[in-house]
């Protein structure tokens, strides 16, 4: 089980002064409806105000949003995509351009970005993560935790005349 040995989620004490986006993708519209859901379910528990939500239309093009908003200067980004595996190599190539691109997003400009992709053999998987009724995992909401809380650690460090 991925989810084995993860921490309890909580709201993040100390994000509520954060500026947050959210950047999601269009792609299997019930599932990633479930991510944003969670997403906002943790945003609104650590009382997170500043929040824009931004949709691209596919995993793809998540790293360049990503990077445009890290760069107008929000505290911390949740990135919420689906990727399922098909019968070509397109899954591979989405998967590794989505997640080397946010990786060199986030070690570039040191913002914090939750990573909410879902990479997933089938559809029936990412239901399973995507906070749904019957869900046995909340991804948006461990991506959104993960980010905030991220955030805060590194806010006197990335902003230290700010906080």
């Amino acid at each position: 089980m991925s989810g084995h040995g993860a921490p309890e989620l909580e709201a993040v004490e100390g994000a509520s002064r954060l500026r947050v986006a959210v950047v999601a993708s269009c792609w299997h519209t019930e599932i990633m409806d479930g991510l944003l859901d969670g997403a906002r379910r943790a945003l609104a528990a650590s009382e997170v105000d500043v929040v824009k939500e931004l949709r691209v239309p596919g995993t793809f093009e998540l790293p360049v949003a990503a990077s445009r908003l890290a760069a107008s200067g929000f505290d911390a980004i949740i990135a919420l995509g689906v990727v399922i595996r098909g019968g070509t190599p397109h899954f591979e190539y989405v998967c590794s351009a989505a997640t080397e691109g946010l990786t060199r997003v986030t070690v570039d400009t040191g913002v914090p970005i939750g990573f909410g992709v879902l990479t997933c053999d089938d559809e029936q998987q990412a239901r399973d993560r995507a906070g749904l009724p019957g869900s046995s995992e909340d991804k948006g909401y461990e991506a959104t935790v993960a980010a905030l809380a991220a955030a805060v650690t590194l806010a006197p460090y990335v902003h230290p005349r700010r906080h």
